[in-house]
C-alpha cells in the first residue's frame, strides 16, 4: 500500500494547490465536447458585449497545435474600419499541464516592453462568460519553425540553421537573461508566492507539485518514476537566488521572423513561477528538445552544451552550479515523464482534452524520457 504523502510532501504553492484542487475536481466531469468554431464564435461576442461594447469578432477559425489549450483565431474591427487579430486561449477539462489563466495573464502584463510576449486584453478567469477559463490576448505573426522543416511538433527535433541559428541564438540567452533579471518583488503579481520559508523550498514545492499529479494521472506505476522521486527528495538543492522561471522556455516556444532573424514573441508563459534559475537552464538543455548537428548535440537545436551555459554565465553574471544543474536536469525529465506518460494518456482516456489523438502520440515519446532519467540519475544509482 502506499503511503500517504507527509507534510513536507504536501508543502505547495498556494496558488498551485488551489489549481490542482480544480483540478481534481473537473476528473469527475463527463466527456469534453469541443465546441464548433459558430459556437465560440457566438459566446465570444457575448463575452465582448460586457467587457468592450461595439467591439464584435469576426472570422474566427481554430489554431493548429495546442495540446496544452484550445486556441482560436480571430478579428475585431475597430472604430478606424481596420480589423486587429487577436488570440483566445481557452482550457478544455484537463490540459496535458494544468495552469491557471489569471497567472498567465498576469505575468504576460508584468512583461510588456521587456522582452517580447503576447499582449494580453481581457480575461475570463472562470469561464463564466465563455464557459472554460479563457484569456484573451493580441496576434503576433511568427512561426515556430523555419519554413524548410518538415512537418512536425514544435520543437522536438527542429533545425535552425546558419545565419538564422546564430540571430536567434543570441536573442534565446538575451530574453532568457532579462527574464531571470525581472524584480518580481516590485511586479504587480498577487497570484504569485516566492518560496521563502526554508532555502530547499523552491526545489521542493517543484517536486511536490508534479509527483501529486503522477500519483493522480499515472496508468500504471513504473518504479523508475517512483526512484527519481526519491532520487530527487534525497538531492534537493538550496537556492538563495529567486528569479522569475518561465517554466517552458525552449526551442518551439517562441515565435520568430525568418526574414528579419528576429524573435517576435516569447510563448507558453503558463508555468511561470518564482524559483531557481537552473530550472528554465534545465528544460532548454532537454535532449528531446534540441537536433543533432554532425557529432554534436545543441540544446535547443541553437548551441552545444557548453556554449549555452559559458553564454547566459557572461550575459547574466550568474555562476552555474553543475551539481544544482544536474537536479533540475532530472527535475525536467521527470516532469516530462509525468506530462507525457501519466498526463497525456490520462486525458485521452477520460476524453477530457480536445488534442486525445496527439495525446496518446506524445505517451511513446515518455519512454525515451525514462531512458534519460536512468543515464542523468546512474552515477548516484
Amino acid at each position: 500500500m502506499a503511503q500517504a504523502p507527509s507534510a513536507q510532501q504536501r508543502d505547495l504553492e498556494p496558488q498551485v494547490h488551489a489549481v490542482l484542487e480544480r483540478r481534481a475536481r473537473r476528473k469527475q466531469f463527463p466527456a469534453y465536447r469541443s465546441r464548433t468554431d459558430a459556437e465560440v464564435e457566438a459566446a465570444l461576442n457575448s463575452f465582448l458585449a460586457e467587457v468592450s461594447p461595439g467591439a464584435r469578432a469576426s472570422g474566427l477559425a481554430r489554431m493548429g497545435g495546442g495540446a496544452s489549450k484550445e486556441q482560436f483565431v480571430f478579428a475585431i474591427e475597430g472604430n478606424d474600419g481596420r480589423a486587429e487579430r487577436h488570440v483566445l486561449r481557452m482550457e478544455p477539462t484537463q490540459s496535458i499541464s494544468e495552469s491557471d489563466r489569471r497567472r498567465e495573464f498576469e505575468i504576460l502584463k508584468a512583461f510588456q516592453g521587456i522582452v517580447p510576449a503576447p499582449s494580453p486584453v481581457w480575461l475570463d478567469a472562470e469561464g463564466a462568460h465563455l464557459g472554460q477559463p479563457s484569456a484573451i490576448m493580441k496576434f503576433v505573426s511568427g512561426t515556430t519553425k523555419p519554413r524548410d522543416t518538415g512537418a512536425g511538433v514544435s520543437g522536438l527535433g527542429t533545425t535552425i540553421g546558419g545565419d538564422l541559428r546564430i540571430a536567434i541564438a543570441s536573442q534565446f540567452i538575451d530574453h532568457l537573461v532579462s527574464i531571470h533579471a525581472f524584480d518580481w518583488r516590485k511586479a504587480e503579481l498577487p497570484s504569485f508566492t516566492a518560496p521563502n520559508a526554508d532555502p530547499w523550498q523552491a526545489a521542493r514545492w517543484q517536486v511536490n507539485w508534479w509527483s501529486q499529479v503522477w500519483r493522480e494521472d499515472r496508468v500504471q506505476s513504473i518504479p523508475v518514476v517512483a526512484l527519481a522521486e526519491r532520487w530527487m527528495r534525497a538531492n534537493l538543492p538550496t537556492c538563495d537566488d529567486h528569479v522569475l522561471v518561465h517554466g517552458d522556455y525552449r526551442t518551439g516556444n517562441y515565435l520568430f521572423d525568418e526574414d528579419a532573424k528576429r524573435i517576435t514573441a516569447i510563448l507558453d508563459w503558463e508555468l511561470c513561477h518564482i524559483g531557481d534559475p537552473h530550472e528554465d537552464l534545465a528544460w532548454a538543455l532537454l535532449r528531446l528538445f534540441g537536433t543533432i548537428d554532425g557529432d554534436r548535440h545543441l540544446a535547443s537545436g541553437l548551441f552545444t552544451r557548453e556554449e549555452f551555459l559559458t553564454r547566459y554565465e557572461a550575459a547574466s553574471g550568474r555562476i552555474v552550479n553543475r551539481k544544482t544543474l544536474r537536479f533540475y536536469e532530472v527535475f525536467a525529465t521527470y516532469k516530462c515523464i509525468v506530462i507525457t506518460v501519466a498526463t497525456g494518456l490520462r486525458s485521452a482516456a477520460d476524453q477530457h482534452n480536445h488534442q486525445d489523438i496527439l495525446l496518446t502520440w506524445l505517451s511513446a515519446v515518455g519512454h525515451i524520457f525514462l531512458s534519460e532519467i536512468c543515464d542523468l540519475m546512474g552515477e548516484d544509482l
